[in-house]
């Protein structure tokens, strides 16, 4: 129930479906309970008499805590239920999950989704499904308020994860290259606003680049996503890379840029801003 799971629930109450929902950190769910949500005590609680559970946490140990620890959510789910985790995990989270749903013959949905908070709430998230083929068909009626297009991998949950992670590192290179092209820009006299126009119209023609150059040039109040999380991100993806021996050297350049802004106390700041800000810092080095 944070940035991206409240207005998922919102959207989900608004489209009829009924909720009981829980957060770890108390008070986050008061948005969804004032629509008509029930509060649930525990994970386990919430599970109660549920056609289908959703797990939307930051990380691994979240979802290991909520998920396995006291009162959690895979002790109460009866065989046949359905667990849906939109959360971005790492494949080797999604390979345990999967070996544990299966021992304890509960149906298990991967299905990480691509937007930031201010998309989910417009129900227009691009949600990446993976898991046997009756679960997915299953979990469409949920996916339907939420999205504005769902893809299936395939069977194996784990490859719905490492998609998610390949699109993240694509959005992490792409900030930060488009970051260095306007420093560049800025240096030969260029506003960042018209090199974008001219190249996104001649090259890219990408919503993608243009929402995340608003973003940078635009810090907002709050962030959408924070450096902490594209951090995360780019080290479950070499983890990942590595189990498969597959050597990425943009990542290992990435996750020394991350570092870099942890260091210089941006972890909080707005994933996009902080990269656009190493890029303008280096770019003067």
């Amino acid at each position: 129930m944070g940035k991206m799971g409240t207005p998922m629930a919102l959207r989900l109450i608004g489209a009829g479906h009924e909720l009981a929902v829980w957060n770890r950190t108390e008070g986050k769910t008061k948005a969804a309970i004032h629509e008509g949500a029930i509060a649930a005590a525990t994970p386990a609680e919430a599970e109660l008499g549920a056609d289908a559970v959703i797990t939307m946490l930051f990380d691994d140990a979240a979802n290991e805590e909520v998920l396995f620890g006291a009162n959690g959510l895979l002790d109460a789910l009866d065989p046949g239920s359905l667990h849906i985790a939109m959360s971005t995990i790492s494949v080797a989270l999604s390979e345990r999950l999967t070996a544990e749903h299966a021992r304890r013959g509960i149906a298990f949905v991967s299905a990480p989704v691509f937007g930031r908070p201010n998309v989910a709430e417009e129900g227009r998230l691009w949600i990446v499904a993976a898991g046997a083929a009756d679960a997915v068909e299953r979990a469409q009626p949920i996916f339907e308020p939420l999205s504005r297009g769902v893809t299936v991998i395939g069977t194996e949950p784990r490859k719905a994860n490492a998609v998610k992670l390949g699109g993240n590192f694509l959005i992490s290179a792409m900030i930060h290259s488009l970051g260095e092209a306007f420093v560049f820009a800025e240096g030969q006299g260029i506003a960042p606003a018209v090199f974008l126009d001219a190249v996104n119209s001649a090259l890219f023609q990408s919503p993608l680049y243009a929402a995340y150059a608003h973003v940078m040039l635009n810090p907002p109040e709050r962030p959408g996503a924070t450096i902490a999380l594209g951090e995360k991100d780019m080290r479950m993806l070499r983890k990942a890379a590595a189990s498969r021996n597959t050597q990425l050297s943009l990542a290992d350049t990435m996750a020394e840029i991350f570092a870099d802004a942890r260091a210089a106390g941006m972890a909080e700041e707005d994933w996009a801003v902080s990269q656009y800000r190493m890029a303008q810092k280096r770019g003067k080095a």
